[in-house]
């Protein structure tokens, strides 16, 4: 069926979701890979539109585009979601045939693949990321051409192969494959004359153009022509190693432990770099120079520092070369901001922690300290081709541990400083001659302005001395105000008492330039600009001004335009709840001067702790709208200012959007009240976040945070917000599977809460009976949801009374008492929709469909999972989610659906092993055993339950693991080996005695 999908640029919209069926896109990667380095200001809103005409255009075709987390899904009604595209299709199908071997039904499996090829991939699309793809997919396609001419040649179909042969040879005359297929061809058909000249002629090809001979494979072949072997017919040798394009497999991970792509079973590749400027002047002969350097080959991984003064351009130079090295590192790009000259610097450790997670390393096997970290990132990049943009750095010391270790990787490293002790290679960024900074000028201001005054123009870029931001924000002054003749923003620099003659060592001109700008702006915007200056982090929402102002928000927007106006403050990207800004480092540190000598401390401190109210304020509405801690204590009377109703409204309309747009800025909120000595209102946002940090599975930032938090309350004597923060990493331990840690966390709770009232034990009370239970002490379990449940009722905190009750129902299902807790679950269910805890709901029925389940009744079963997925889906629960649609695949596969049941499991693995929860991935593992079990293949079927054994001995659980190893015995008797399925029997048996 044909759908007309709209024009170019919405077809390009379309081309980078499907890409990705079936994975959120983030709106502003999207943006990205359509407009590339030609993005519109208004791109957001652009792609909005597009996105709503393709629902209306796909609606008819059984695919829609889903809005989550910050971003869009393209889902499809296929059994499978990759089968409605072509490229997994394509992809699908050489995986099978690549496991066919040399038979005709390997001829047929790719030449289906390749029938699905309509000309070029994406033509048209001229963007960084449509290039790369393009050039990914083109390489892809050529490889299944080769092995399918590596078949047929194995079948002895040489003369009907060797046009094609022929014809590729011309099109790829550096390909060794390529070469030595065509050899190979011409010497089966009795052409050995010809075979030798286009050896040779390939031989010359290399030696002229790569300055090589050629490779072991195709002179060994060229060696057995010259021999006259007489095997050379019936053996036949396609001369080159064989390029693999990896297959989709039942494994979601590598050897190394990264999360490999489920459908292409290929490792994920990190786009980290941001997008391109458009407005780039100058430097062509730079990143030409950067782009030789780093495209050379060479003993080990390729490192280059660039170095400059301050606003010289170095960021956007580096950003520049690392797109136009795309094709050259094809496993990916990772970037990081080091803020070297900020205040606080970023860390090698958190740097690694997002490379990693980038890389596809699953959250919970990230590792917990430096070296560990260290270690698994090097072993990842060794065998890959990556650059790694590491940009503002202080020093050697903070980038030696995130350099790359592979030899086809490559690092940029921009600097201030020369870091001598380095060994790498060096390129200086020095200011812009006349005619390159006259260059940028005219491109931000237009020709017709720049020539009618050339005098003008060339007198300003002269006294900025050629510094890039200097002649930016004079640019930018006159760019806002085109009536404006060059002459008098030439005069006013040349007066500015002469401080402008100093613009070549850079910081001097940068802060003449901005006093220039700062002098003629309105004293209130004046003073905006200095509170802006004391925020962390790199950029910030129009709410944070509000609080730093004290006014409401419509008059801090009202400011942030007038700064917009002059270009001190740039929108930096909007996100899913609005306009993001930023503030160039260089600003920011004029604006901190300013403070410093205009402000008095009094209004600075004054001024942050409304940052830290609000900041405080709105976590926690949005925590409390989403509800999915059970803990159950406000925290907004820690807040010593908050916005209005009708504002506070309007920025959590989507709390989790909210939620997913502040994150880091609240993290720096937080961090930097701490450095305050602010404990108790840092604790109480570190609390409040942990319902953002659950939901999308920021471990390493909820634990840095909390465990910052609880020191400083623990040393201020802060027992309430000490007891607080030990819960919270009980949670966090327990997701982990760190149970020991986590029992620690619950009973150091217990003891800090004493004496304080019901609220603060009764969610430590919980957690603990919790992790009792996942270790199969029932009894003690017991004891501690009652008590929870008791403390509960007294605080009136129906999340965590509902969340002990459930906790009860699970211990008497998982003991057979299936009656009783279809009586307690049913009553949570109850309870949650009274209080419109919905958290609460979707647990409910998630444990009531796992009771249907255990009675048979399968139908019901999969109607409460379904309802229990569509709950925490709508709540961005990933985690819960995968609790249900696990169980959901598992009733399926009973009501004989195999096909969709086995799907939903395969999605769970691969989603638990992300967030690195083991109990959800051995239920998982028990889950496919038992499906293989009914679809007859126990070989695959004792794979699984050995892999889910393993697991619950780790976690140390001897009633599911007694489960696990019932199904593992079953799969040894269906395999026939029945001396294992006793052994395996009688150990089960053990465990249940005890």
């Amino acid at each position: 069926m044909s759908v007309d999908v709209g024009h170019a640029r919405q077809r390009r919209v379309l081309g980078a979701l499907l890409v990705d069926v079936g994975r959120v896109v983030p709106a502003d990667v999207l943006v990205e890979r359509v407009w590339g380095e030609l993005m519109p200001q208004r791109g957001r809103e652009a792609l909005y539109g597009y996105v709503s005409r393709l629902r209306q255009a796909l609606a008819s075709v059984g695919a829609d585009i889903v809005r989550e987390q910050g971003g869009y899904r393209l889902a499809a009604e296929a059994e499978a979601e990759a089968e409605a595209v072509d490229l997994y299709r394509f992809r699908g199908l050489a995986g099978r045939a690549r496991g066919a071997g040399a038979e005709e039904r390997a001829v047929a499996l790719w030449e289906e693949a390749l029938g699905l090829w309509r000309g070029e991939a994406f033509a048209g699309a001229d963007t960084p990321w449509f290039n790369a793809q393009r050039a990914l997919l083109d390489a892809e396609r050529l490889a299944a051409q080769l092995d399918l001419a590596e078949v047929r040649l194995r079948l002895g179909q040489h003369a009907q192969v060797l046009a094609e042969c022929s014809a590729r040879a011309e099109a790829h005359p550096l390909d060794e494959r390529v070469a030595g297929q065509l050899v190979l061809a011409l010497c089966r058909c009795g052409r050995q004359a010809e075979a030798l000249e286009e050896y040779e002629r390939a031989r010359r090809r290399l030696a002229d153009e790569l300055g090589v001979d050629p490779g072991a494979a195709l002179r060994r072949l060229y060696g057995r022509i010259l021999a006259g072997d007489p095997d050379l017919a019936s053996d036949p040798d396609p001369a080159a190693a064989r390029v693999d394009v990896p297959s989709a497999g039942e494994e979601a991970e590598d050897d190394s432990g990264a999360v490999v792509n489920p459908v292409t079973g290929r490792q994920l590749v990190p786009r980290l770099l941001p997008a391109d400027l458009s407005l780039f002047v100058g430097r062509d002969a730079e990143v030409d120079e950067a782009c030789r350097l780093l495209g050379a080959d060479g003993p080990g991984p390729l490192t280059l520092l660039v170095s400059g003064p301050a606003g010289v351009g170095k960021t956007a130079f580096a950003v520049r070369t690392g797109h136009r090295l795309t094709s050259r590192f094809p496993d990916g790009q990772l970037h990081a901001d080091l803020r070297g000259f900020g205040d606080e610097p970023a860390d090698p450790f958190t740097v690694l922690g997002a490379f990693l997670r980038a890389l596809g390393v699953r959250g919970g096997t990230v590792p917990a300290e430096l070296t560990g970290r260290i270690h698994l990132y090097r072993s990842l990049l060794a065998q890959r081709q990556v650059l790694v943009v590491l940009d503002n750095a202080a020093g050697s010391q903070q980038v030696r541990d995130l350099l790359p270790s592979g030899a086809r990787c490559a690092a940029v490293v921009t600097s201030r400083t020369t870091m001598a002790e380095l060994g790498c290679r060096r390129l200086l960024l020095d200011v812009l001659d006349s005619a390159t900074g006259l260059a940028l000028l005219r491109e931000m201001l237009g020709p017709e302005r720049t020539d009618a005054e050339p005098d003008s123009a060339r007198s300003i870029v002269e006294t900025c001395g050629g510094l890039p931001l200097a002649v930016w924000v004079a640019g930018a002054r006159l760019a806002a105000r085109p009536r404006w003749p060059l002459a008098h923003m030439a005069r006013a620099l040349a007066d500015e008492e002469r401080k402008l003659d100093e613009l070549a060592v850079g910081h001097i001109a940068v802060r003449a330039s901005l006093a220039l700008t700062y002098q003629q702006m309105a004293a209130p915007t004046q003073h905006a600009l200095r509170m802006l200056a004391l925020l962390p982090g790199p950029d910030f929402a129009a709410w944070a001004l509000a609080a730093l102002l004290d006014v409401d928000l419509s008059e801090a927007e009202a400011v942030l335009d007038d700064l917009v106006e002059v270009h001190l403050v740039q929108i930096g990207s909007i996100g899913a709840t609005g306009i993001r800004y930023q503030l160039h480092d260089l600003i920011r540190l004029f604006g901190r001067e300013r403070a410093d000598r205009d402000a008095h401390h009094q209004d600075r401190t004054a001024a942050l702790t409304r940052l830290l109210g609000a900041s405080l304020h709105l976590a926690d509405l949005a925590a409390d709208t989403l509800s999915v801690d059970f803990q159950g204590i406000s925290q907004t009377e820690l807040a010593s200012w908050r916005l209005s109703p009708t504002d506070t409204g309007h920025l959590l309309a989507d709390p989790l959007a909210w939620f997913t747009d502040e994150r880091q800025f609240l993290i720096d909120v937080a961090e930097q009240a701490l450095d305050r000595t602010e404990a108790a209102p840092a604790a109480g946002l570190a609390t409040a976040l942990t319902t953002l940090f659950q939901v999308g599975g920021h471990f390493d930032d909820w634990e840095r945070l909390q465990k910052r938090a609880l020191k400083a309350a623990l040393n201020s004597g802060d027992r309430h917000s000490a007891a607080k923060l030990h819960r919270c990493l009980g949670e966090l331990t327990t997701i982990l599977d760190r149970y020991p840690e986590a029992l620690n966390h619950f009973e150091q709770a217990l003891l800090l809460a004493e004496g304080q009232g019901p609220a603060y034990r009764a969610g430590a009370t919980a957690g603990l009976a919790y992790v009792h239970r996942l270790l199969g002490q029932y009894s003690t379990a017991v004891l501690h949801f009652e008590k929870a449940a008791e403390l509960a009722r007294q605080a009136g905190n129906v999340n965590c009374l509902v969340y002990a009750t459930n906790g009860l129902g699970v211990i008497d299902l998982e003991q057979g008492r299936v009656e009783a807790a279809v009586e307690r679950f049913t009553e949570c269910l109850r309870a949650s929709r009274a209080a419109s805890y919905r958290p609460g709901e979707a647990q409910a029925l998630r444990c009531l469909g796992q009771s249907h389940r255990a009675l048979g009744g399968y139908p019901a079963a999969a109607d409460a999972y379904r309802q229990a997925v569509a709950i925490s889906a709508d709540l961005g629960d990933r985690l819960t989610s995968t609790h249900a649609a696990c169980w959901l695949g598992d009733v399926l596969v009973r009501q004989g659906e195999h096909h969709t049941g086995r799907r939903l499991l395969a999605q769970s693995l691969w989603t638990y092993r992300e967030f690195g929860n083991l109990w959800g991935e051995a239920a998982t593992l028990y889950a496919l055993a038992e499906a293989q079990l009914a679809a007859d293949r126990p070989a695959l079927a004792r794979r699984r339950a050995e892999a889910a054994v393993r697991l619950w001995r780790q976690i140390g659980s001897h009633t599911w693991l007694a489960i696990a190893l019932d199904t593992l015995a079953t799969a040894h008797t269906q395999a026939g080996d029945h001396p294992a399925a006793t052994r395996t029997r009688d150990e089960a048996a053990e465990l249940r005695k005890t």
